[in-house]
């Protein structure tokens, strides 16, 4: 048993040490994220104040960052493991993330509604609802073809590819969306102090750099052909060859 255990650790090769550096990158976004708004933006609260403001960007960098990327890499966490149930935890790691990013879109509004702020006027604001709407239709859809029956085979062939491929897109469009907020944050908050390299900023900085290397990591996990999920007898039914979409073979044509 344990030599078996070693050796499926071998055949895995280099991908546990890909997954730990994106868990590790992930989790210091979050924890960074939480240190700027809690510590030097005054912490959290729900009353309409820019301390309920301070919940937007935590909730955001939490739900459609570090959970939407841990829920692509569940196909090649749990490659062995039976489909369907792998399928039910992306979604549901999908729905927590979405749950946690409604809080964050709610505090964002509410606050500016207290404040008297204008809404969706910015750049940041404007990719940052075009992803969050595209979470959303991205899941409903992953949910209509993949869990629930009544899709047939040739259909979520035909949608696969392109479910993963707009996966991929969507995180590229958190982390840039996050960005941009970043950057619009600091402008508004220390802007005759950013260009002195204060704290504050320098830590915005930081915090940057690492969702740009967390969304990097987790695309180079998800599209390294040797980490894809290997090919099971009962899931062949719904595999897709790029020459099946191209030339409309069947999906068991060679």
């Amino acid at each position: 048993m344990e030599e078996s255990s070693q050796h499926a650790m071998r055949g895995l090769g280099p991908l546990p040490w890909y997954v730990g550096g994106s868990q590790v990158l992930g989790l210091a976004c979050v924890v960074i994220t939480g240190v700027w708004m809690g510590h030097y933006r005054g912490g959290y609260a729900w009353d309409g104040s820019s301390r309920e403001f301070n919940v937007h960007p935590l909730c955001m960098v939490l739900g459609l960052v570090f959970l939407y990327g841990d829920a692509i890499l569940v196909y090649r966490v749990f490659r062995n493991e039976n489909k369907r149930n792998v399928k039910i935890l992306h979604a549901a790691i999908h729905l927590l993330a979405l749950v946690i990013s409604i809080v964050g879109m709610v505090a964002v509004f509410d606050f500016h509604r207290t404040a008297n702020i204008p809404n969706m006027y910015s750049l940041h604001s404007w990719c940052g609802m075009a992803t969050f709407v595209f979470f959303c239709v991205q899941w409903v859809m992953g949910l209509a073809f993949f869990l629930f029956p009544g899709a047939s085979a040739r259909l979520r062939s035909w949608y696969l590819p392109l479910h993963a491929f707009f996966g991929l897109v969507l995180l590229i469009m958190a982390v840039g969306t996050s960005l941009l907020g970043i950057t619009e944050k600091l402008l508004f908050s220390i802007q005759n102090t950013y260009s002195k390299f204060d704290s504050e900023g320098v830590l915005a900085n930081v915090l940057g750099l690492l969702l740009v290397g967390f969304g990097v990591l987790v695309g180079y996990v998800v599209t390294r052909e040797d980490f894809r999920r290997p090919p099971h007898p009962e899931e062949e039914a719904l595999s897709v060859h790029f020459k099946t979409l191209t030339e409309g073979g069947s999906p068991n044509s060679p």
